[in-house]
């Protein structure tokens, strides 16, 4: 999809969850009775709310916020068979000399609901169910709605093989292919569907700092894994019409150093041969803003659009409208108008209760894109 008269705007998938809908999903967490149909009936009601509110913010390609899950990536857990146990938590390796950040953003509540299991049997798929629950909630709600198009987020084949061990196959590559011939089912789905499928792949440029049990870029080097990593997403993209499939890539939505983050170029210019229309990346915050400037040097294949953030998702801080177009046409001068869709660096509540950002802030900040994008779209058509 490409912009014809106006820039046309995006986020990255997660939204907050309502306080009442985020305390029914830490009870089901905590193995609390939840009345079923109660939670059903809310998280219908919580897409149908997120989707007017992204459509008030002026925002043309909406997702469902991502409403029924616990997260972006612990979701799968409970739709792939093979898993079971509990993992050891994560580490942020740039996070090692201000341990008092990581405590102050995953130490409490939110944190201790992020729980993720071990791999302990083949890898098959089982979420039929679920994603087709996704699929029907998010298209009662989308077609009335006036967005030009709406997108399901799902986690790529290698955030799953890296965050959560592998205890049956004893070998990486074997694992992260058997997720991607398991993943593939859920994106299939929602193609097939009519929707737009995003793929979350922070994995790609986080593998330097994400401390896990994987230890494939000490083995074998990071552009290897990078390599490994956009193979198993090409394998489980077969077949799916590249022009239906986005590409979100981040460092990690937590407010940190990032000093470990790898450039942009390492990960995006490998990506540009992925099956994807479209490629999301942070550009907004102050890692990565400098970054625009890749594009003076690469060149954009003919068939790809770029949704660079434009909107920081790591502090409270509203971009003016002024600054949101400002970016916007930076990019838009150097790709073409018609291949820039602004969004955010990443979503604003990648796991359930936990963002660095507060919900109403949240909220602030996407109706700032979507003034920054008309402010745009009048100066460059």
């Amino acid at each position: 999809m490409f912009n014809d008269d106006r820039i046309l705007t995006t986020h990255t998938g997660s939204l907050p969850r309502p306080e009442d809908l985020t305390a029914m999903v830490y009870d089901q967490i905590d193995g609390k009775p939840v009345d079923a149909e109660a939670l059903d009936a809310r998280i219908d009601a919580a897409v149908a709310e997120a989707v007017a509110q992204q459509r008030a913010a002026g925002i043309d390609i909406v997702s469902d916020g991502e409403m029924a899950k616990p997260g972006f990536m612990n979701y799968a857990a409970n739709r792939l068979s093979g898993f079971s146990g509990a993992a050891a938590p994560f580490a942020l390796l740039d996070m090692d000399d201000a341990p008092e950040l990581l405590v102050a953003q995953y130490g409490g509540e939110a944190g201790a609901h992020i729980r993720l299991p071990k791999c302990t049997g083949d890898v098959t798929y089982a979420g039929h169910d679920a994603v087709a629950a996704d699929i029907a909630r998010f298209t009662a709600v989308l077609g009335d709605s006036g967005a030009a198009a709406g997108f399901l987020p799902a986690i790529s084949p290698g955030c799953v093989a890296l965050f959560t061990p592998d205890e049956h196959y004893g070998d990486y590559e074997a694992y992260l292919f058997a997720v991607a011939d398991a993943m593939r089912e859920e994106y299939k789905a929602i193609v097939e569907a009519g929707l737009m499928l995003q793929i979350d792949s922070p994995d790609v440029p986080g593998g330097k700092h994400f401390s896990t049990w994987c230890t494939y870029v000490a083995d074998k080097g990071y552009a290897a894994y990078v390599e490994l990593h956009l193979a198993a997403l090409i394998r489980a993209l077969d077949g799916l019409p590249a022009d239906r499939v986005r590409l979100h890539m981040c460092w990690g939505n937590y407010a940190g150093p990032h000093l470990m983050d790898v450039a942009l170029e390492e990960v995006l210019v490998p990506a540009l041969k992925a099956p994807v229309g479209s490629i999301s990346f942070e550009g907004a915050n102050p890692a990565h803003e400098h970054e625009w400037e890749l594009f003076e040097r690469i060149t954009l294949p003919d068939d790809k659009v770029i949704s660079p953030g434009v909107i920081d998702t790591k502090t409270n801080v509203v971009e003016r409208p002024e600054l949101v177009a400002q970016r916007i046409e930076r990019y838009a001068g150097l790709v073409g108008k018609e291949r820039v869709q602004p969004s955010t660096d990443c979503g604003f509540g990648t796991f359930v209760g936990f963002g660095p950002v507060l919900p109403k802030v949240s909220w602030l900040k996407l109706n700032a894109l979507g003034a920054g994008a008309e402010l745009a779209s009048r100066r460059l058509w």
